[in-house]
């Protein structure tokens, strides 16, 4: 059976809350806390959970792996992270928190007894053979979570190939950014005059008012966005354009899966899927990007 085009995407939509409970979840702050993280916002936090496996990230790379991040947002955080905590402390912290989530959360739903669990282990066992299948040369977010150990149990082994899987994906995201000539900054407005996410979700990213309009002169001058900084037909396609190429990038690993799997797989993790949706962690809107992405029209 051939892959369809649409299938990558719809793995993504499986997979990226499945991962992104790491950054909302109660236990996952609890553990931060514990290291000594301000848990005040998300983002001392954030930047320790996704730099952990380079180890002692510098802001240099943090920045150029967490592009769409204002370089001066990064560097409030990093490298003063392993000043509160060592990279391998992060590491075995952030999979606690994710541990104890899900163990809550599987619990509360019946996921893990019997059949449940049976589905889980199969589940694990799809997903680690497509994050394994997942190149990673140019890939450096993916490629420093592919080197990190499995974990046994399937609730884990599901996060860590979702994290891997997404973090395959979101490297070559920048790949298609960057094909596009969207730097960090314009990245952002792009995609926020399309009206797919709110300019008041980005602020977290940490540009200034006068850095994000000086991204928005830019594109306005190439066409990509109106007076108004609406996205006008030009800049519609440009960021159509960015994720097709999305989608071709993130397609490897469901190839080598092949169609049948992939599908048996996203079955799967359906129950779970709409168990981790439905536990209210993730603000409406924002900038997961799951509902909020248009698919391209090929």
């Amino acid at each position: 059976m051939p892959l369809d085009r649409a299938l990558p995407r719809r793995a993504w939509h499986h997979l990226e809350p499945l991962h992104a409970v790491l950054y909302y979840a109660p236990e996952a702050f609890a553990e931060a806390a514990a290291l000594g993280y301000d848990t005040a916002t998300r983002w001392p936090s954030y930047f320790a959970w996704r730099t952990a496996p380079f180890g002692a990230a510098s802001a240099e790379l943090a920045a150029a792996v967490c592009y769409s991040f204002s370089p001066a947002a990064v560097a409030e955080h990093v490298p003063a992270a392993w000043s509160v905590a060592a990279p391998e402390e992060v590491l075995a912290a952030r999979l606690r928190g994710v541990d104890a989530f899900y163990r809550g959360l599987l619990d509360g739903a019946a996921l893990l007894d019997g059949t449940g669990l049976t589905d889980l282990r199969e589940a694990a066992e799809l997903a680690r053979a497509a994050a394994g299948s997942a190149v990673t040369a140019g890939r450096p977010l993916a490629a420093a979570n592919a080197a990190l150990p499995w974990p046994d149990e399937p609730h884990l082994a599901i996060w860590h190939a979702a994290t891997v899987l997404r973090e395959h994906r979101g490297d070559g995201h920048l790949t298609a950014l960057q094909a596009a000539g969207l730097d960090p900054c314009e990245s952002l407005v792009s995609l926020a005059a399309t009206g797919a996410v709110a300019v008041p979700d980005f602020a977290g990213r940490g540009w200034t008012g006068e850095e994000w309009a000086a991204a928005t002169e830019r594109l306005a001058a190439r066409g990509w966005v109106d007076a108004g900084g609406r996205a006008t037909e030009t800049g519609r396609a440009g960021r159509n354009e960015v994720e097709r190429l999305t989608d071709e990038l993130a397609a490897a690993p469901w190839e080598a899966l092949g169609a049948e799997r992939t599908e048996r797989l996203l079955g799967l993790l359906g129950p779970l899927f709409l168990t981790v949706v439905r536990a209210g962690l993730f603000p409406p809107g924002g900038t997961l990007g799951i509902m909020t992405v248009p698919a391209p029209t090929w």
